[in-house]
C-alpha cells in the first residue's frame, strides 16, 4: 500500500503565524522557495520530508502535530452525514471532503453541527416529540453529544489537566489511596467506607466522602481520585470548561465530571511513568493493571490518551460497547474512526468478547481504505456487588495500526502477513459490496434487484 501524502496546509500556516513569521522569512528558514511554501499552505502540494526535517531542526517542532488526525475524523464524520438520503445522489467526492477538512476545518464542523440539528429536528417530528410547539424550545445538540464531540476533537488529551494530575501523583508518596485521603483531609474533608449502593457519595455540608465497600478496589480508588479532582482542581476544571463554551449547563456539568474522571485516570496512571511501563511491558494490559492497581478498562482507556505533543505513545483506538452493540465510549488516535450514530461493524471482534468472558481476543483487520490493524477485545463485566444487583456487561476494544504491532505483546505468535478480516465503519458508509453481515445498503451507492438472482445479499450494489 502506498504511503499517504501529508497535506497539512492549515496546520503549517497556523504554525507560521504562531511564530510571528512572514511567508518569506518562514520559507527562508525552511529552505524552500516562497511559491513552494504558498503551495504547501494551500494544500496544492504535500508537506515534503525536507520541510519536516527543517521544522524539527530549526524550531524544535514536534512534526507529529502535523498529522491529519483531526482531518481524518472530520472526513469520516462528513461522509457519514452526507450518506443521509436528504443529500440525494450529489455527495461530494472524497477528495473534496479531505480538502475541506484540511483547508476549512471550522466550516466542516459547522456543516456537521447543521446536519446534527437537522437530524434531531427530523427525529422529533417523526416521534411527535412533546417539545414541538413549546415556546422557547430550541434545537441544540444533546448534552451527551456535545461533550462527546468536545473530547473527540481534543484527541481525548487535555494537556493542562493531564500535567496537573501528574504533578499530584508525584506529590503522593507510598500508597496512592492513603495519599489521596491525606490531600483531602488537608482541605477539611473526611473519607469513610460504607455498604451503600452508590459508588461515591459526597456531602458538601459535612465534608464527608463516602465510598461503597461493594465496589472493586480499583473502582473505589478511582472514585476517590475523582472527588480529589472536583475539590482540588476546581479552578482548572472551570477554566477548561470556559474555553470549551458549552451551549447548556447540562453539557457543562457532564463535561466537568468527564474532566474529573480524566484527572483521576491521569493520577492513577501518571503520563510519563505509565508510558514507560507500557513500553517496558509491551503494552501488556494485565501487567499494567496489576502494577498500577487499576482495572483493565482503565488501562486500555489511558493508553488511548497518550498523545502529549513531543512525547506521544503508540496511537491506539479505544471503544466500549454494550450487549446491544451500542458504542458507549469511543476514541481513536489512529486513522480508524467510529460511526457517530449506531453501533460498530458486526465483523469486529469486540462483539465476540461477550461469548468468551475473561479472555483476550486478537484480530487482524483491514478497513475499506486498505489500512490494517491489530485489534484486541475483552469483556469487562461489572457486578453490582450484592445479591440481586444487576451485572453491567460491556466489552472493550483496543487496537493500533499494524506497523505498531511489534510494540504489543499481543502480536506474538500471530502471522502478520495472513488474511485480514474485512471490517468497516458502519453499513451506511461502508463500500464493501459482498459483506455477508451488511444490514442496510450503502447510501452512497445505487442498488439493483434481480428477482431471478440471489447472492450473498438480496440486491446488487452498483460499482459507480
Amino acid at each position: 500500500m502506498a504511503t499517504q501524502k501529508l497535506y497539512a496546509g492549515a496546520k503549517l500556516r497556523e504554525t507560521r503565524t504562531g511564530l510571528g513569521l512572514t511567508q518569506k522569512l518562514f520559507a527562508e528558514k525552511l529552505g524552500v522557495s516562497l511559491p513552494y511554501l504558498n503551495q504547501m499552505e494551500n494544500n496544492h502540494r504535500p508537506v515534503s520530508s525536507t520541510v519536516l526535517l527543517a521544522l524539527a531542526q530549526e524550531f524544535g517542532f514536534d512534526v507529529t502535530q502535523l498529522s491529519t488526525g483531526e482531518a481524518e475524523r472530520l472526513v469520516t464524520d462528513m461522509r457519514e452525514a452526507l450518506a443521509d438520503p436528504v443529500f440525494g445522489e450529489g455527495a461530494p467526492p472524497l477528495a473534496d471532503l479531505r480538502l475541506a477538512a484540511s483547508n476549512a476545518p471550522a466550516l466542516a464542523r459547522a456543516f456537521l453541527e447543521l446536519h446534527r440539528t437537522y437530524r434531531q429536528t427530523h427525529e422529533r417530528l417523526a416521534s411527535l416529540d412533546e417539545a414541538l410547539g413549546r415556546e422557547g424550545s430550541s434545537l441544540q445538540p444533546s448534552p451527551w453529544e456535545e461533550v462527546r464531540d468536545f473530547f473527540h476533537y481534543c484527541d481525548n488529551y487535555i494537556d493542562a489537566v493531564d500535567r496537573a494530575a501528574e504533578h499530584i501523583a508525584a506529590q503522593i508518596e507510598g500508597d496512592l489511596e492513603a495519599g489521596a485521603r491525606r490531600l483531602l483531609s488537608r482541605k477539611g474533608l473526611a473519607v469513610q467506607y460504607q455498604d451503600i449502593p452508590e459508588l461515591r457519595q459526597f456531602n458538601d455540608r459535612s465534608g464527608v466522602l463516602t465510598l461503597s465497600t461493594r465496589a472493586a478496589a480499583p473502582t473505589r480508588r478511582f472514585q476517590l481520585l475523582v472527588q480529589l479532582g472536583l475539590v482540588g482542581q476546581n479552578e482548572l476544571l472551570e477554566a477548561t470548561l470556559d474555553l470549551a463554551r458549552f451551549q447548556t449547563e447540562e453539557a457543562r456539568a457532564i463535561a466537568k465530571l468527564g474532566l474529573a474522571n480524566y484527572f483521576a485516570g491521569a493520577v492513577l496512571l501518571p503520563y510519563r511513568e505509565f508510558q514507560a511501563a507500557a513500553a517496558e511491558t509491551r503494552h501488556d494490559l494485565e501487567r499494567l493493571a496489576d502494577r498500577f492497581g487499576a482495572s483493565i478498562e482503565q488501562v486500555a482507556h489511558r493508553l488511548s490518551t497518550l498523545q502529549r505533543p513531543g512525547a506521544k505513545g503508540v496511537p491506539f483506538f479505544f471503544v466500549r460497547v454494550d450487549q446491544a452493540g451500542t458504542i458507549t465510549k469511543r476514541h481513536s488516535a489512529t486513522r480508524l474512526q467510529f460511526a457517530r450514530y449506531g453501533g460498530a461493524c458486526p465483523l469486529w471482534n469486540v462483539h465476540q468478547a461477550f461469548e468468551t468472558p475473561g479472555r483476550f481476543l486478537r484480530q487482524l483487520a483491514e478497513t475499506p481504505d486498505g489500512v490494517r490493524y491489530l485489534c484486541l477485545a475483552r469483556d469487562v463485566s461489572k457486578t453490582g456487588g450484592s445479591w440481586g444487583a444487576p451485572t453491567r456487561r460491556y466489552a472493550i476494544g483496543l487496537g493500533c495500526e499494524l506497523r505498531h504491532a511489534p510494540a504489543l505483546v499481543y502480536a506474538d505468535g500471530l502471522d502478520l502477513g495472513q488474511d485480514f478480516e474485512p471490517i468497516g465503519i458502519s453499513c451506511r458508509i461502508c463500500e464493501r459490496r459482498q459483506c455477508h453481515q451488511r444490514s442496510v445498503p450503502p447510501l452512497e451507492r445505487k442498488i439493483s434487484v434481480d428477482p431471478s438472482l440471489r447472492g450473498t445479499l438480496p440486491y446488487q450494489i452498483d460499482t459507480a
